[in-house]
């Protein structure tokens, strides 16, 4: 009997061991990358940029587009973190975001976006440049 409940205590302590190594294997880190974007009813996007994991620089591309009352262009700065990835290719993906607003010279906003690998973008940005939106936006990133 006494085998038994060792037995048990040990497949227990196991199991806690094992449900909590997974979330120490997601990590993240710093993100940053520039997106120019211009349209009129449609728009697209286009950009660069950079993320850091386990020490290295990945160099990251971003395209997209939009639908909705989109008129204008400007030049958004992003600035975060990327988080919840276990290995660079975890960035990559289609990210989705609703949204309204207007720049005009600059402005400054945040946002979190997830891909479908449960990436998660957490930014601010900086905004410069004439434009009125209210649009579905997909960006797609990916790692060169």
């Amino acid at each position: 009997m006494r085998l038994s409940k060792l037995r048990a205590v040990l497949i227990a302590a196991l199991a806690l061991i094992g449900m909590g190594t997974s979330a120490i294997y997601a990590d993240g880190g710093p993100i940053r990358f520039n997106i120019l974007k211009a349209g009129f009813v449609i728009g697209g996007s286009g950009g660069s940029g950079s993320f850091s994991f386990h020490g290295r620089t990945y160099p990251i591309s971003i395209g997209g587009v939009s639908y909705g009352f989109t008129f204008g262009a400007s030049e958004i700065r992003f600035r975060g973190t990327v988080s919840n990835i276990r290995q660079p290719s975890d960035v990559a993906g289609v990210y989705a975001a609703a949204g309204a607003g207007a720049a005009l010279g600059g402005g400054a906003g945040g946002i979190v976006l997830t891909n479908q690998k449960g990436a998660v973008l957490t930014l601010s940005g900086q905004q410069r440049g004439l434009i009125v939106a209210a649009d579905l936006n997909g960006l797609i990133v990916t790692v060169r």
